[in-house]
């Protein structure tokens, strides 16, 4: 499980985006989203959604099931 909050913390970084920043996509704080990043507490599911969305990623990416972030097909 720990493949997750890495690859939150790389996703974010990639894009030069803070967690204040991230976290208001998301519609929650930067302390919460800290928490998610560190593994401290589980991000829901709704939220890695709207961030595989965001990031143009496949959930399996963030979850660290593949290494290869094959992009979402456009709809």
């Amino acid at each position: 499980m720990t493949y997750i909050y890495n690859r939150l913390k790389d996703l974010r970084e990639d894009k030069e985006l803070n967690q204040t920043e991230i976290g208001k996509i998301l519609g929650t704080s930067q302390k919460q989203y800290s928490r998610w990043e560190i593994g401290e507490s589980e991000i829901p599911f709704h939220n890695v959604i709207k961030l595989a969305k965001f990031y143009n990623v496949s959930i399996d990416y963030i979850a660290g099931i593949t290494n290869t972030p094959y992009a979402l097909p456009k709809r």
